[in-house]
């Protein structure tokens, strides 16, 4: 906090120099300060203000905005507010978005800005374990009758000063306008009765007790019930939150959900700029944009910036911040040189760049995020032509430092030069894993696509069902990628709480402690697994869950299923020597499944199934291998009916 005085701060306590010595404290704490006669003020610095100005300065960025926005001036009244803050969509909504503020949301309904300030007060420790929510919830609906403050015990006077909150006294302005109007106190004397309540000092209850009957009896006030109604006010206050708090926090509650009902991408994308560095939260904003039907798109070089940006179309554009292994500085080199023309190609982007800024772990970085896709070339060539244009940028530059052209024209092709790939096209082309695997790398997740993606149509021989298709109800298998684990103790043990994605959907399961310990190796971040529950319906998320009864990874399933594996082979693949690499690959992995060939050309073809000695065990590494040696679709595992 900070320290106000009226003359010298010397004049009133000790002082002394923080640690870093640069700055001034008091020798005295909070209470001493205050009976010296110092104010003491907390400023509280908020991300969130931070975030509704980017997103503010993006909105007003907009070709097709009407009018600039003010956010200061938004009607605190807006109907579609409230209903997105009813449906409990509240996820990047300040002091909103935990999972039991969420609860409270849709119990409460709220539907005017003080239903939000009261929210703000309720989800406290105190008034959740005092039942003070579920009146308050009870009042608001109808189903309580509302009194000030109790049906037994209640004045006329009480009922403006707790008609907003519906009887109940929730905040410590109420205390200190109920001694007012009740007991005749001043403001002081209100507010030292409010911290004489928070204290709870019986000598000074004791004190305030007299003050407060003898008020009431000069006001004509029943003594009786002015003293009921004090211990009423002595047992709320102490869970009492102060009002202008709550207020200026809802106010700033209010002004992000208004932000994300009207401005979806650029309020997401400002959320996702403060969270940059933050990988698990960058994927938890992902999901959401996802589900509000918003695009993200990879980071790309051509038109991304430092942090998360809306392009003409409504898409957010991955903000280069968010690639690891590159940092500030070399973004801010980058979009320097871009400023002066686009970049053509790799040569040139690194003709351009500064080497001591953007070095190969950054240019790596940039070609597995996917954020140079739009210079020309597959993320596979532009990392075989790397080592090439970095030689060629330093060269260029030692002979611009030594004032010499080159000998024989520019060592730098340029987009007049033909292809400057030419040397590089034949590299290896990137597997859809090699690319996710890149992406995961550099941006810690996935965005050209799904890992299950590739075992789409196998995984549906068990589980017939994408999670977006599910049914309550019925008890069934379950495929998905698990992207976050969350381990609860309990008296059992430990239980864990997975959230499962197939590219589709998400769906949260659960896995009790029995369970877990049989499965835990599995259960882990970015394993592909099976899990065999039951679905039941999660009534306060209104999203299905599934209760796992075991799980198992797709390669187990396949073993346990599968009838026999069958390739395609051609002549020409037999004449560059398939067969050898094809004998090696069947014995590092001998098992139980038996192998049929189909050997096709021009005039015919013919099955051959080979002897029981090359049976073998279908995991992923040999179905890859055998991909990659006769085609993807020349490898076939042919399951049970």
């Amino acid at each position: 906090g900070v320290v106000i005085a009226p003359s010298k701060l010397t004049d009133f306590s000790p002082l002394f120099c923080d640690e870093e010595g640069l700055g001034l404290v008091t020798q005295y704490d909070k209470n001493d300060v205050e009976d010296a006669g110092l104010v003491k003020f907390d400023f509280l610095g908020l991300r969130t203000l931070t975030i509704i100005d980017w997103a503010v300065a993006m909105i007003n960025k907009r070709a097709d905005i009407e009018s600039t926005v003010d956010i200061n001036q938004i009607p605190l009244d807006d109907n579609e507010v409230y209903h997105l803050l009813q449906s409990a969509e509240t996820t990047a909504v300040f002091q909103l978005e935990s999972r039991g503020m969420k609860e409270l949301i849709k119990n409460l309904r709220p539907d005017c800005f003080e239903d939000i300030i009261a929210l703000v007060a309720l989800f406290r420790p105190g008034p959740l374990q005092s039942g003070m929510v579920e009146n308050f919830i009870d009042r608001k609906h109808g189903r309580e009758q509302v009194s000030y403050p109790d049906a037994q015990y209640q004045h006329e006077w009480l009922k403006p000063i707790l008609e907003p909150t519906y009887g109940i006294i929730l905040y410590q302005e109420q205390v200190m306008q109920i001694a007012q109007e009740l007991a005749g106190y001043t403001l002081g004397g209100a507010d030292l009765l409010r911290r004489a309540m928070g204290k709870k000092k019986p000598e000074e209850m004791a004190k305030q007790r007299s003050v407060f009957e003898d008020g009431a009896k000069d006001k004509g006030v029943d003594p009786t019930l002015a003293m009921k109604i004090f211990d009423l006010v002595e047992k709320f206050a102490g869970y009492g939150f102060n009002k202008s708090h709550s207020a200026a926090y809802a106010l700033v509650s209010y002004q992000t959900a208004w932000l994300k009902r009207h401005y979806p991408s650029e309020f997401m994308a400002a959320v996702m700029s403060s969270e940059i560095d933050n990988t698990d939260k960058l994927l938890g904003l992902r999901d959401e944009c996802r589900r509000m039907g918003l695009t993200v798109r990879a980071p790309n070089i051509s038109e991304g910036q430092l942090h998360f940006s809306v392009n003409s179309e409504g898409h957010i554009i991955y903000g280069l911040g968010g690639i690891k292994g590159l940092g500030e500085a070399p973004i801010e080199d980058l979009l320097s040189a871009r400023q002066e023309k686009p970049f053509a190609d790799l040569f040139d982007l690194c003709s351009r760049a500064d080497p001591r800024k953007v070095n190969r772990r950054a240019l790596e970085a940039l070609i597995k995020s996917g954020a140079l896709d739009e210079l020309g070339a597959e993320r596979s060539v532009l990392m075989s032509a790397l080592d090439d244009a970095l030689r060629a940028a330093e060269q260029s530059a030692a002979n611009e430092a030594a004032g010499m052209g080159d000998l024989f024209g520019e060592v730098v092709p340029t987009s007049g030069s033909g292809d400057p790939y030419r040397d590089h096209r034949r590299a290896r082309s990137w597997t859809m894993r090699d690319i996710l695997a890149g992406e995961k790398e550099s941006l810690g997740s996935f965005l050209s696509g799904h890992p299950m993606d590739e075992f789409e149509q196998e995984v549906r021989k068990f589980s017939p069902r994408s999670i977006r298709e599910l049914n309550t109800g019925s008890k069934q298998w379950v495929a998905g990628l698990i992207v976050d684990v969350r381990l609860v103790k309990t008296q059992r043990g430990t239980m864990a709480v997975l959230q499962l994605d197939d590219g589709t959907g998400q769906i949260e399961a659960t896995a009790y402690s029995e369970i877990y310990e049989q499965h835990r190796d599995l259960l882990v971040k970015d394993q592909i697994v099976l899990a065999d529950g039951r679905l039941q319906m999660d009534d306060f998320r209104g999203q299905l869950s599934l209760r796992a009864k075991s799980f198992t990874t797709l390669e187990q399933a396949r073993s346990s299923r599968v009838r026999e594996l069958k390739l395609g082979l051609r002549p020409e693949a037999i004449q560059r020597g398939v067969a050898s690499e094809l004998k090696r690959a069947f014995s590092a992995h001998t098992g139980d499944c038996p192998i049929i060939v189909e050997y096709r050309q021009p005039a015919g073809s013919a099955v051959v199934k080979f002897g029981d000695r090359w049976r073998v065990t279908p995991t992923d590494t040999l179905l890859d291998q055998l991909k990659e040696l006769v085609g993807y679709e020349s490898v076939e595992v042919i399951y049970e009916r």
